[in-house]
């Protein structure tokens, strides 16, 4: 899984590719605690070139929202590939973390 971070005015903008599973989600959930202990709370995460997330990538993504509540901030997800969000959507996790069909879109909603 290649990870890009991108910060933006209010939020911070990174960008997942490949394969999000138990091998690539610890550096995601690494990562995404480090960006979080700098002091930053708003994420938009696009999916656009994500093909695959697995239970340890779910499990990643949602540690890190727990972690992002505490704190009064968001993470939004935006361009999930169809099979990625079919995954979200059978998980349930489409009803707590929110998913918006584009980056801007996401944005916008911060």
């Amino acid at each position: 899984m290649n990870l890009n971070v991108k910060n933006e005015e209010k939020e911070t903008l990174v960008s997942l590719a490949g394969r999000m599973d138990a091998v690539s989600s610890p550096e995601f959930e690494k990562e995404l605690g480090r960006l979080i202990d700098e002091g930053n709370v708003n994420f938009v995460i696009d999916l656009t070139e994500l093909d695959y997330i697995s239970s340890a990538g779910l499990r990643s993504v949602l540690v890190t929202a727990k972690k992002l509540k505490g704190k009064n901030g968001q993470i939004l997800l935006a361009s999930l590939q169809a099979v990625v969000k079919e995954v979200f959507e059978i998980s349930g996790f489409s009803t707590i973390i929110p998913i918006y069909e584009s980056v801007e879109e996401a944005m916008a909603a911060l």
